[in-house]
C-alpha cells in the first residue's frame, strides 16, 4: 500500500489469521498503528509493518467497536520535546522552580 491515512479500512495479515482493522496512526514509514479486535481481549491497538496490511472496501462485523476505540483515544502528539511530566508547557524565562517560602517566623 502506498499511503495510509487514519481511518482507512485494512486487513492485517500477521500472526496467523487475517483480521479486519482500521488505521489509527502512521508514526513512520515502517510502523502503522492499527485498531484490531483480539480474540480474548477485545478492541486494541497493534503496531504492524505496512507490508502486513492490505486494503479492504467493505465494513467488517467489528468495525463499530474499532471506531468507538479510536474515538475515545486521544489523538497522537507530534513534534513535542521529550522530557518528564509537563515538558513543553513551560513559559520562557522561568527555568527554575520557586524557592521554599518560610511561614513568617
Amino acid at each position: 500500500m502506498e499511503s495510509l491515512q487514519p481511518g482507512e479500512l485494512v486487513n492485517v495479515a500477521g500472526g496467523g489469521a487475517v483480521r479486519h482493522g482500521i488505521v489509527f496512526d502512521t508514526p513512520s514509514r515502517t510502523k502503522v498503528v492499527v485498531a484490531v479486535v483480539d480474540g480474548g481481549r477485545g478492541p486494541a491497538f497493534r503496531t504492524v509493518h505496512p507490508s502486513d496490511l492490505s486494503e479492504r472496501a467493505e465494513d467488517g462485523p467489528d468495525d463499530q467497536a474499532l471506531r468507538l476505540l479510536i474515538r475515545r483515544t486521544s489523538p497522537p502528539v507530534r513534534g513535542v520535546d521529550s522530557g518528564g511530566p509537563g515538558a513543553g508547557g513551560r513559559r520562557a524565562g522561568f527555568s527554575r522552580g520557586s524557592m521554599h517560602r518560610t511561614t513568617g517566623k
